[in-house]
């Protein structure tokens, strides 16, 4: 047998692009493939990428030209691009940079083995469709080997909502489910290697319908199955859309004790006039109300979301409403970006906000959200909460993991090992972790 090949990706962007990057390094492994952790030595270097951020493409070019030396250097040496930006950009990227060897979209990596076999034999592979075939039922099986105490499973992909600024109905298509049967043995295989937390992945994650017994199962039904299984400690789920909150998946959050008491549930604006143009579909009172129904199930859930400023036709009243609207909500965590435009979506066509009056009204809400973080932070100084650890600290002698709220938490390492699950007492908070004593 021939010494193994070694790859190299790089993954950008979401929690969905980690675990896709995990199932193409297993598909390449079938061909003899070994993950390196350094581009240096790689007989293919593959990056993952996202169309999400401002200037991804040409971020993704940037790097490629980084290693033109090491293919100057070794022109066996394979690169391909993949995820979203591949699918967005397509042939472009060959014809910007010819030593690429494979571009492949997210729907396509399933077919890996087959464009590393051609570019091998000196061809170009293109594939960026959006096949019928479903790449998880095509993918190997995962290879054995044990696992950390969390992991990602991708349980649904796509979307149908079409917000204006938003580029993933384009590059990961149509909202799609993956069968609930499926989904259940790939929980059980990750929980038979050592996972004790399973974080559900979606673009549009609430909306699943996968196929399954007795009909179609909604997200609440696969958690409520989920937390059946023994040995899985925690259930988490991302990313959600307002409008698919239902009834039984609130309850659930009541209801179900493995699912962990923290949902990111993005409203991207306060103002109705700012929502009905970025295409919504919900009102910034109607997210308010959803909330406190959700609080209400579930008082101690801590709330996440994602907030746009300077989108198109953007004002300062507007603007207003926004802080206006956390204000009432008080996120735990939240994410927030100045708008960019995405070529081809409909928002990228319209007037923009002024770039310092953007910069402003970021500055302004991330001053409220902070302030926020560190009194929701501050306030479990004293409380007891339960830790899964996850890996060594930065200093000598902690263990560091997420608490049910995820919050970082580190703690003293004597007796500790990775994958404990302990309840421990928060004695300080600092700007983005908490530190704590074992009870």
């Amino acid at each position: 047998m021939g010494e193994a090949k070694k790859l190299f990706i790089k993954t950008y962007g979401c929690q969905m692009n980690v675990y896709d990057s995990e199932r193409m390094a297993e598909a390449l492994g079938g061909q003899g493939y070994v993950a390196t952790d350094t581009p240096d030595d790689a007989d293919m270097i593959l990056l993952n990428t996202c169309h999400i951020r401002e200037k991804a493409a040409e971020k993704v070019y940037s790097e490629l030209g980084r290693f033109k030396p090491l293919k100057a250097e070794r022109p066996d040496l394979k690169i391909g691009v993949a995820g979203c930006v591949a699918q967005a950009e397509g042939e472009e990227i060959m014809r910007r940079q010819p030593m690429v060897d494979l571009v492949v979209g997210p729907q396509s990596y399933h077919r890996l083995p087959q464009m590393e076999t051609a570019v091998q034999g000196g061809a170009k592979a293109l594939d960026t469709e959006f096949p019928e075939e479903d790449k998880f039922e095509h993918l190997k099986a995962r290879p054995k080997a044990s696992r950390g105490p969390t992991a990602f499973l991708t349980v649904q992909e796509g979307c149908d909502k079409f917000c204006a600024f938003c580029v993933v109905p384009y590059t990961r298509g149509a909202e799609v489910s993956r069968p609930a049967s499926r989904v259940m043995a790939e929980a059980r295989d990750l929980v038979e290697r050592g996972v004790r937390e399973i974080t559900l992945l979606g673009q549009n994650v609430n909306a699943y319908h996968g196929e399954g017994e007795g009909g179609d199962w909604s997200l609440a039904r696969l958690i409520r199955e989920l937390a059946e299984i023994d040995g899985l400690e925690r259930i988490r789920f991302t990313t959600s859309h307002p409008n698919d909150m239902d009834d039984d998946l609130i309850a659930a959050h009541g209801e179900v004790e493995k699912l962990m008491p923290y949902l990111h549930l993005p409203v991207q604006a306060g103002s109705d006039r700012i929502l009905k143009a970025m295409n919504r579909k919900h009102t910034a009172e109607s997210y308010i109300r959803l909330i406190e129904r959700i609080r209400a199930a579930r008082p101690d859930i801590l709330i996440s979301g994602d907030f746009i400023v300077g989108f198109p036709g953007e004002t300062e009243e507007d603007f207003q409403q926004t802080l206006s609207l956390v204000e009432q909500v008080r996120y735990g965590q939240c994410f927030s970006f100045k708008y960019s435009p995405r070529p081809g979506t409909p928002a990228a066509e319209r007037a923009h906000v002024d770039e310092a009056e953007k910069d402003d009204r970021l500055r302004r809400l991330q001053a409220l959200l902070t302030r926020q973080q560190r009194e929701v932070q501050d306030a479990m100084v004293g409380r007891e909460v339960k830790v899964l650890f996850e890996k060594p600290g930065r200093m000598p002698g902690q263990m560091v993991g997420k608490s049910e709220y995820l919050h970082s938490v580190h703690v003293a390492a004597e007796g500790l090992a990775r994958g404990d699950l302990r309840q421990v007492r928060i004695t300080e908070s600092a700007p983005n972790s908490l530190g704590g004593v074992l009870v």
